[in-house]
């Protein structure tokens, strides 16, 4: 490769350093590109484990049928085929990279989580996996030499004749143009925008604004999954509590102490995650109360200290034993479903720029992410995208076999355009309330122009002289949220409309939203 086609990866997850590691051993010198720190990420706060099925009994045909039910009629099944296939070759790249999985009498030991039919997530250091994957990653990052640069932002993406050219980075020695005709897109994804999330202060969803910008389809993004079981205690900030714990036997209570989850679903407290977050949202809405409980009292104390050993630490030192105490918790935002589309090499609509990780609508996920099939998401199609980097091969659009349909919005009431500009408090505040885990028309339809205005005002011109801030990008990556919620009129997955409460045949379709939405007549 010549010096201005270096691979550029805009991100340092999972998928990000994957890339840039398999790039680099394909004989390729990528640069890496973070606008925090290398230790930064969503990754690195992954309890739960990735999955792959490795053990007796099971096999990647029962995994790909796991993740086409959890996805609700909207998994692009070559996608699924793609990750539980390949999956077991990648945790054998994850061990020679050095992952310490878990063992039990020399095995890689497997446990189980919602959806799945079979014991098939490995775990690193019991419910530090995500933290354990991303430091030996980045460990191998730095003894092999690859370029990091910290503290640098994605502003822009440049194209020209729909090819990519070029990237406009943030620094704290000011902005700054770099060519680049290979760029990986592995920002994360945008859970952090919704007043109540597990995500960190990072995962804010730029990337997708980005990628819209500069060309590149979107779609899904009204499928939010939230995460049921978030520690709450006033004072004290979020913290998740994996489903493994309700993988060991932890039951679901409301205040009364009443075992609620068997009323919802077949398999109870090991249901999908929306109808497992719906549950708790519900109980907690006719009761009043800001949270219901996970009971794992029935679960040996050596086994949860053991087992879970982060999340066992944390209630702890805030007055909880997993053993003894009805542990408070609520549904917050935890992944972002949607993405920029891309095939399943990772390219997206415009040539030269990929996709990888949480930033990403693979079709892997569908309507709602089969538990710990993310990190694997992000190693999977992290290597297609490191080979197809390499090959150098003819660009090839994604395509797939489900239809596309527009994403739409009304049109937003001319505002005056010297207005307070929302604040991100107001942001999280509109998208929790408006765009969170029931939905209904109204309330997204007033989500929609506010936000609508709301972006006329702080860019109304999407041309080469508008300069999106990081605050512009994460009204934009709101507004695709509220208007595909807006749009599809059904309930599917994560996503549930009240006025719209069962999944309809007609809306077993992406809905996808391009850069001329912006500037459509209407919009």
């Amino acid at each position: 490769m010549s010096g201005h086609e270096r691979p550029v990866i805009i991100g340092t997850g999972i998928a990000g350093l994957y890339v840039a590691l398999r790039a680099h051993e394909l004989g390729m010198h990528p640069l890496l590109l973070t606008k925090s720190s290398l230790r930064e990420s969503n990754t690195l706060y992954a309890q739960g484990g990735i999955a792959a099925a490795i053990g007796k009994g099971d096999s990647p045909a029962r995994h790909y049928r796991d993740t086409l039910r959890a996805g609700a009629g909207l998994v692009e099944v070559a996608a699924a085929r793609a990750l539980t296939r390949e999956a077991p070759d990648r945790i054998a790249d994850l061990v020679r990279l050095g992952v310490p999985f878990d063992t039990v009498e020399g095995e890689i030991a497997q446990g189980r989580e919602a959806a799945h039919s079979m014991p098939r997530i490995l775990h690193a250091g019991g419910d530090a996996t995500g933290l354990n994957i991303e430091t030996t990653l980045q460990a191998r990052v730095r003894e092999r030499g690859i370029e990091v640069r910290e503290g640098t932002a994605l502003r822009r993406i440049h194209g020209q004749q729909g090819h990519v050219v070029g990237l406009t980075i943030a620094t704290r020695a000011g902005e700054e143009v770099l060519e680049a005709e290979r760029v990986v897109l592995a920002t994360g994804g945008g859970g952090r925008l919704f007043r109540e999330s597990s995500n960190p202060s990072v995962a804010t969803g730029e990337g997708v604004a980005i990628a819209l910008l500069g060309g590149a389809e979107v779609r899904d993004m009204e499928f939010i999954q939230f995460h049921p079981t978030v520690f709450t205690k006033e004072g004290v900030p979020r913290f998740l509590i994996t489903e493994a714990v309700r993988g060991e036997g932890a039951l679901l209570r409301n205040q009364r102490g009443e075992r609620f989850m068997p009323r919802y679903h077949p398999q109870a407290e090991l249901a999908p995650r929306d109808v497992v977050a719906r549950a708790c949202f519900r109980e907690m809405s006719q009761s009043g109360d800001t949270s219901v409980f996970l009971d794992a009292t029935a679960i040996a104390e050596d086994r949860l200290r053991t087992r879970f050993p982060t999340v066992y630490r944390f209630l702890e030192e805030h007055g909880f034993r997993l053993e003894r105490d009805l542990i408070p918790v609520t549904p917050v935002a935890h992944f972002m479903g949607g993405g920029v589309t891309t095939a399943l090499d990772g390219q997206t609509t415009v040539e030269g720029l990929f996709a990888c990780g949480e930033v990403a609508s693979t079709g892997l996920h569908g309507a709602n992410r089969l538990a710990s099939n993310s990190l694997m998401e992000g190693v999977v199609f992290g290597e297609r995208i490191a080979r197809a980097l390499a090959a150098d091969g003819p660009w090839v659009p994604p395509r797939g076999a489900l239809r596309t349909v527009p994403g739409t919005w009304p049109a937003a009431p001319r505002v005056a355009s010297g207005r307070e500009r929302m604040t991100r408090d107001d942001l999280g505040e509109l998208l929790w309330k408006k765009v969170g885990i029931v939905r209904d028309g109204p309330g997204l339809s007033s989500a929609v122009t506010v936000l609508s205005q709301e972006w006329k005002v702080r860019c109304a011109d999407v041309g080469p002289e508008c300069a999106p801030s990081p605050e512009d990008h994460q009204v934009l990556t709101g507004l695709l949220m509220a208007a595909g919620a807006l749009t599809r009129e059904e309930s599917r997955g994560g996503h549930y409309r009240t006025d719209f409460p069962k999944p309809r045949a007609a809306w077993r379709v992406h809905v996808a939203f391009s850069a001329d939405t912006l500037t459509r007549k209407g919009h």
